[in-house]
C-alpha cells in the first residue's frame, strides 16, 4: 500500500517514532501520510517525522482493522514434522518488515540464525537477528514483532529474538528477491 494523500487521524494513537524507537502519541486530527503498509503495521509520515502504527490501531488511520495484517499461522494443530514447524517460523519472520525498507527481515538478511528446540510442550524458537544500522532504535520493536509472530505458529511454545552485531550487516546479505524489490538487480 502506498498512499499519497493526507489522512487525518480519527483518534489518538500510540506509535513508535522511527528511527529512535521511542513511544509517541499521535493525536486525533494529526495529518499523516502512509508510506508503507506491510506485515501488519503502518509507517506514517507526520510533521514530526516517521512513526510506526500497529494494525490493531488501523482504525485511527481510517482503515478497517486487520485489512493489511500479516497472515497468521493457518492451523491450530501443531505440525507433526519439526521441519514443517521451522518452515512456518520462517514464513512468519517473512511477515516482519523494517519500517523504512519495503523488504521483509529475512530477505534483508537480518536473520542470522533460527533454531528450534523440540519439547513435549512445543518447540522453543531462538532467533539471532541484526539491524541494518547498529544505532537504530527500532531494533527492540522489530525483535518484539518477530517474537510475537513466531509465537503464533502452532507447535511453538516459547520464543526468543536476540539482537546481535557480529557479523556486521551489509547490503551483500540481501537476498536476490530483496535486491529485486529494491531495484538493486
Amino acid at each position: 500500500m502506498n498512499e499519497t494523500t493526507d489522512i487525518e487521524l480519527r483518534r489518538d494513537v500510540e506509535a513508535i517514532q522511527i528511527p529512535s524507537g521511542n513511544k509517541v502519541t499521535l493525536t486525533a486530527g494529526t495529518r499523516v501520510v502512509i508510506t508503507q503498509a506491510l506485515g501488519g503495521s503502518y509507517t506514517v509520515a507526520t510533521d514530526r517525522g516517521l512513526a510506526r502504527v500497529q494494525s490493531a490501531d488501523a482504525d485511527a488511520l481510517g482503515i478497517e482493522a486487520g485489512a493489511e495484517a500479516a497472515p497468521a499461522a493457518t492451523s491450530e494443530a501443531a505440525p507433526a514434522d519439526p521441519a514443517e514447524t521451522e518452515k512456518a517460523v520462517w514464513d512468519q519472520l517473512k511477515t516482519c518488515y523494517d519500517p523504512e525498507i519495503p523488504v521483509n527481515i529475512v530477505d534483508l538478511g537480518l536473520i542470522y540464525d533460527c533454531r528450534l528446540e523440540p519439547s513435549d510442550a512445543g518447540a522453543k524458537v531462538a532467533v539471532k537477528m541484526t539491524l541494518t544500522a547498529p544505532g537504530c532504535g527500532m531494533g527492540p520493536a522489530i525483535a518484539a514483532e518477530a517474537k510475537s509472530k513466531i509465537l503464533t505458529v502452532p507447535g511453538v511454545s516459547d520464543g526468543e529474538v536476540e539482537l546481535v552485531w557480529d557479523p556486521p550487516w551489509n547490503p551483500g546479505m540481501i537476498s536476490e528477491a530483496g535486491k529485486m524489490k529494491l531495484g538493486m538487480l
